[in-house]
């Protein structure tokens, strides 16, 4: 269950991007105050230049002239402080909005395997982007919302006060009033539709991406119409929430706009009695008036920016909860380069268990593989072959015991050193929708074209690759869905090679290919294999027998090893039993 975000973590992660940049958040606020401040005076010297044209010409012409020159520089201060402070905003902003978007992934990438298996990449994408989006609202509705009604309300109110007191007092109440309805109709009222709104726009992306990204499989089954339907649901649960919180809000409005009534007519009410005792002045019911639809202007968007608040608070809350997040597997702060040119591992008493799991999957495991050894894993699913491949390449850290390769213990080095020891290549290749040069020359961006196509042919990829049209310029798209099974392979091994790395993890690299391509995989992976420290997880057993140790796993510990021919002398074998299953067929 995830950790509740409040809103002292929303301000708190707010913080940690204005603090970056203060010097133009201040300026900013600073400029933008100044043009509000210019708001507070205007409605007392227009009332004062109505007075002034109310009496005799020849007497109070100069007043007036002096008071329209007031006015007109009051004007002019308005719009020059705000342009500057709109120049100094609109940096300010716009990086705080780029830096949790590059925060955001770098975050994310960096969660831990499990992480992301448990979780759609398409909502996450959603989350980043939406509280990007969510962040610009939560900003503008503080510095363009929220503070400028504030200086108005108190501002105008004391002008009022000055003039006419029983005014003044009165509307800073009722101002009071709107505001403090507008707040808790915010979060006590609208928080909780908002939330449902935002959990239900992620699942519009994740449902959305999970059908795009399997749309092969959609036209395999023919059910086109069938995910219509899923995703249809799943818009409409979302139109329903969505349209549920924006009618809400708007029959809430109905309230704040009675608050506001009230007070405009009790304003001109008041106004009209201190008239009719001779203490107002057409200046001054020009004063009130300006003053009412001032201040009403900002009070009328005070509900609407809680509300916005409010929704962005609640879009902003997957974000911040990955900012909260730890990340499970960091580097130490002392990390050290890993220089490997051996390939020898050793895991010493190690003991692990994933985080939900209460029994460890290794218990004081222990294993030495020499360098240049070719190795394969063994045994059922579930044994612990996998794993011992993610502990490796440190996809999670040990509880216990410590791994080491050429003789440093992999937790103390950094994680991209120790990853750009170990080419893998896996069941089921994953590319980029980049060019096959790009994907080829993953593992080493600065390789030269020449290097790259050296790289293919060892691969036997270069002939596919030269056969196309763009040749090496060929976009592969979204997770090299353009290619066979076979060219993705082939590909990935290509990749492989081009790293160059001491230490090769295969993945049954071709479990699920024709025979053709396989016969080409299996030349390029012994060219791969040849000088490296090679681990295979073998799912079909007829493909290892030439390797120089099997180890057989069963519950957490390799319960055998030996070469393929000792390990079938043994007739009480799991390797045996494995075998007869698999290969001949025979079930005891």
């Amino acid at each position: 269950m995830l950790e509740k975000v409040t809103y002292k973590d929303i301000f708190s992660f707010a913080w940690n991007y204005w603090k970056r940049r203060r010097m133009l958040g201040v300026c900013a606020i600073f400029f933008l105050s100044i043009s509000t401040f210019v708001d507070v005076f205007f409605p007392t010297f227009v009332g004062a230049l109505v007075d002034s044209f109310t009496g005799d010409y020849t007497e109070n012409k100069d007043e007036a002239l002096k008071l329209i020159g007031i006015v007109l520089a009051l004007s002019l201060i308005f719009f020059v402080a705000r342009w500057i402070g709109f120049r100094f905003y609109n940096h300010f902003e716009c990086a705080s909005m780029r830096d949790i978007l590059i925060d955001a992934l770098y975050k994310v990438q960096r969660f831990s395997t499990n992480w992301h298996s448990n979780n759609f990449s398409g909502a996450t994408v959603r989350k980043v982007t939406r509280a990007r989006s969510a962040f610009e609202v939560f900003e503008d509705t503080l510095v363009l919302g929220f503070l400028p009604a504030i200086i108005i309300l108190f501002g105008i109110s004391f002008m009022l006060i000055l003039a006419i007191p029983m005014v003044g007092l009165f509307v800073f109440t009722a101002a009071l009033l709107y505001c403090t309805f507008s707040i808790w109709v915010s979060v006590k009222l609208l928080a909780p539709r908002y939330r449902q709104s935002a959990a239900a726009d992620t699942k519009v992306g994740a449902v959305a991406a999970d059908i795009v990204s399997c749309n092969p499989t959609v036209k395999t089954f023919g059910s086109e119409a069938r995910e219509d339907t899923v995703f249809n649901d799943t818009a409409e649960d979302w139109h329903v929430k969505t349209r549920h919180s924006y009618l809400f809000a708007n029959d809430m409005n109905i309230l704040q706009n009675l608050i506001s009534f009230t007070m405009l007519a009790g304003m001109l009410f008041l106004t009209f009695l201190q008239w009719q005792k001779g203490l107002a002045t057409a200046g001054n019911i020009t004063l009130v008036i300006t003053s009412f639809f001032m201040i009403n202007g900002y009070l009328r968007e005070i509900g609407r920016h809680a509300e916005h608040l409010q929704k962005s608070m609640s879009d902003m809350e997957d974000v911040v909860y990955f900012w909260k997040t730890g990340i499970a597997v960091q580097d130490k702060n002392d990390a050290t380069i890993l220089k490997s040119d051996k390939g020898q591992i050793q895991f010493n008493d190690i003991t692990f268990a994933y985080g939900n799991q209460d029994a460890p999957i290794y218990q004081n495991f222990s294993i030495d593989i020499h360098s240049g050894e070719k190795i394969a894993l063994v045994g059922h699913s579930g044994s612990g072959k996998s794993t011992f491949v993610k502990l490796l390449q440190r996809l999670y850290d040990v509880q216990a015991g410590e791994i080491l390769v050429d003789g440093k213990n992999i937790a103390n080095v950094t994680q991209s050193s120790l990853r750009q020891v170990i080419a893998l290549v896996p069941q089921d290749p994953i590319l980029f929708h980049r060019t096959l040069a790009e994907n080829i020359a993953y593992a080493r961006p600065d390789a030269s074209q020449e290097e790259i196509i050296a790289a293919s042919k060892k691969a036997y990829a270069h002939d596919f690759i030269d056969a196309l049209p763009q040749g090496y310029d060929t976009m592969v798209g979204e997770r090299g869905i353009k290619l066979s099974g076979g060219e993705r392979q082939r590909v990935a091994i290509a990749r492989a090679i081009l790293s160059d790395a001491p230490i090769l993890i295969l993945d049954e690299a071709t479990s699920s290919l024709d025979s053709i391509s396989e016969h080409y995989i299996q030349l390029a992976l012994k060219e791969l294999m040849k000088g490296r420290t090679t681990i295979t997880i073998a799912h079909r057993l007829s493909t290892i027998k030439d390797v120089d140790r099997i180890l057989v796993f069963d519950k957490g510990q390799v319960v055998e090893q030996g070469t393929h021919r000792e390990l079938l002398e043994n007739p009480k074998s799991h390797y045996k039993n494995l075998y007869d299953v698999q290969v001949l067929g025979l079930v005891e």
